[in-house]
């Protein structure tokens, strides 16, 4: 018996007629809860969806990445995840401190968190254009959602789970997922053989709950089954933000903008995907207004103040 794998990770295997990929993403979805103080209904969406942005994300090639994004008429508003192949994500929640009362079966009601909408996936692979799909939600749980974007939009059977397990004390006590396709060899067996796997499955959360990793996850899917694991990629929450980056986007205001932010002589930015503040006082204001103006005559032609002189 090989031995257990820890911490967030995922698992890609292959089967006779069969692909999968299953992920452990407890501690990531714990990190979004907490970056975004997100509610426990708020918390198992954006874990849901950075589950899945990740597991979809196992197909792409090194330095590609992709965007997930579930806009609903929900009170959650839009759930967006960034990521990779190589097992960064990071994402948000635009209204994480909503509320909603617990299904008739004890559960989350995400999809009524979520509500109508659409379900849109971009990849970047490095052509001058990304590549965009989206479909309707069909539920506004994300697992299914999923499911259906991949049969209507890019006419790939699959079978996709989502799940994150909210502790009383509001913290992920559990979460992950998978994403299971039959391939255009799989028999009329094989697909009985997974129908039945899948109809006997406990919740994902719950396995992870119980001490199972994602090669426990594929197992249990895929009973029956020869299974050949393949590659282990370790998974983590991981924004691109930086001071740099957020220096960038203040120069990209206005000048009367970044002049009255000068004058307050402080500002505060926060990171839209992790939370991240970056304090900026009146004196590295002031310079950046500086660089900005001198960038602006340059490419306008004004002179600036320096220009002509030794």
């Amino acid at each position: 018996m090989p031995e257990k794998i820890t911490g967030d990770h995922l698992v890609k295997a292959i089967a006779p007629g069969v692909k999968i990929y299953a992920a452990v993403t407890t501690a990531l979805a714990e990190e979004g809860r907490r970056r975004h103080d997100a509610s426990p209904l708020a918390a198992a969406a954006l874990g849901r969806t950075m589950t899945g942005a990740l597991l979809l994300a196992g197909s792409l090639k090194n330095k590609e990445a992709l965007t997930l994004q579930i806009t609903g008429n929900g009170p959650l508003g839009k759930v967006v995840a960034d990521a990779t192949p190589e097992g960064a994500v990071r994402g948000y929640v635009t209204f994480p401190r909503v509320e909603l009362p617990l299904k008739d079966t004890g559960k989350l009601d995400v999809g009524g968190g979520i509500g109508e909408g659409l379900i849109t996936l971009t990849r970047f692979t490095g052509l001058k254009e990304p590549v965009r799909g989206s479909a309707e939600l069909i539920s506004g749980e994300i697992a299914e959602d999923i499911t259906n974007y991949l049969y209507v939009s890019e006419q790939t059977p699959s079978s996709v789970g989502l799940g994150v397990l909210v502790g009383t004390d509001r913290k992920v006590a559990a979460a992950g997922g998978f994403l299971l396709q039959p391939m255009p060899d799989a028999t009329e067996e094989i697909l009985t053989q997974l129908e039945a796997n899948l109809k006997t499955l406990p919740p994902v959360s719950s396995l992870i709950n119980d001490g199972a990793d994602a090669r426990g996850i594929i197992a249990t899917l895929l009973k029956g089954f020869d299974v050949e694991y393949l590659t282990t990629t370790t998974l983590s929450f991981r924004c691109q933000c930086s001071k740099r980056r957020v220096e960038d986007v203040l120069m990209s205001l206005g000048e009367a903008d970044l002049a009255s932010l000068a004058a307050d002589g402080q500002a505060e930015v926060s990171c839209h995907f992790c939370g991240e503040k970056y304090q900026f006082n009146g004196e590295e204001l002031a310079a950046l207004l500086a660089v900005s103006r001198k960038l602006r005559s340059r490419t306008d032609g004004t002179p600036s103040e320096t220009d002509g002189k030794e």
